[in-house]
């Protein structure tokens, strides 16, 4: 394991050439970063001597692109869609859903929560009493009076 002050002086030395070679490779800034950290904590926990400052680097340098690899290679990574590709394809939302929102996230929590998952996510009265830990009757109650509420908040508007 490298001392401090070795791995702080490295940093120093080959942080930019490691910084660019992973945003290059990784074309994301946030993986860049995460790489970035990897290869260093690999440096600072490899005890391996280098014959010169060129060997060094040269070891950074495929220690960056093999961490690169395995990032994109990665099951969470083949398995995920970036934001910025995502926003393509989610739906404008209309002034009155955000509304309806902003409505549900200002009711009290015990509402709130059953409100969400019942309209948003799709869940049943009882599935709900399983996920919060609650009595079903006590989660149709709060449906029925977080619905009054929202109601009550948005001067009629729900129907149904």
């Amino acid at each position: 394991m490298r001392s401090e002050r070795e791995v702080t002086d490295a940093i120093e030395r080959y942080s930019d050439t490691v910084l660019r070679l992973c945003t290059v490779y990784l074309k994301n800034g946030s993986d860049a970063e995460d790489v970035f950290q990897t290869v260093f904590l690999k440096y600072a926990l490899h005890d391996g001597p280098f014959q010169n400052p060129e060997h060094e680097k040269a070891w950074l340098i495929r220690v960056t692109v093999n961490a690169c690899k395995d990032l994109l290679k990665s099951f969470f990574r083949s398995r995920t869609v970036s934001l910025e590709d995502l926003k393509d394809y989610a739906p404008e939302a209309t002034q009155e859903q955000y509304a309806v929102m902003e409505a549900v996230r200002s009711l009290p929590k015990q509402y709130r929560d059953v409100i969400y998952l019942h309209y948003y996510e799709g869940y049943t009265a009882p599935e709900i009493a399983g996920i919060l830990k609650r009595n079903p009757n006590t989660v149709y109650t709060h449906l029925h009076k977080g619905k009054q509420l929202l109601k009550e908040l948005l001067g009629g508007v729900l129907d149904g």
